[in-house]
């Protein structure tokens, strides 16, 4: 798993449990994988089209720095399905798993749309072939 992005764990990411608010995180992962689709299927225009279910097997408290990892398990014809784990950086336990994101490719219609990917590519890789 790549682990791509960090994030601090400040007061106003807390619940009323001083530990960090399951739905922040939530948000943070939704953002992330569809960043990582937006990457991958070279299109602006990805949804969520489902999360399985949610394993919360830790908690963050305020000062824990956090890193979100997102991995792609499948490409489908207009769908990219990933998974997830986020972990507590410093100690490298894990906070959440997901299993399931299915992440959609739509047109400008709003439809979905066959993006004709079949692997992972990696920016650096499309920069060598497109020199300009």
């Amino acid at each position: 798993m790549r682990f791509h992005t960090r994030k601090w764990i400040k007061p106003e990411d807390l619940n009323a449990n001083n530990s960090l608010f399951g739905g922040r995180l939530l948000a943070w992962i939704d953002e992330e994988a569809a960043l990582y689709a937006i990457i991958q299927l070279e299109n602006q225009h990805v949804v969520t089209k489902y999360m399985s279910s949610i394993n919360f097997m830790a908690s963050a408290r305020v000062n824990d720095i956090i890193e979100i990892g997102i991995e792609p398990v499948k490409f489908g014809k207009t769908s990219l399905t990933l998974k997830c784990e986020v972990r507590n950086k410093m100690t490298r336990e894990t906070i959440i798993t997901i299993d399931e994101i299915i992440m959609v490719n739509l047109g400008e219609d709003g439809q979905p749309v066959p993006h004709g990917k079949h692997q992972i590519e990696y920016v650096k890789d499309r920069l060598k072939e497109n020199p300009s």
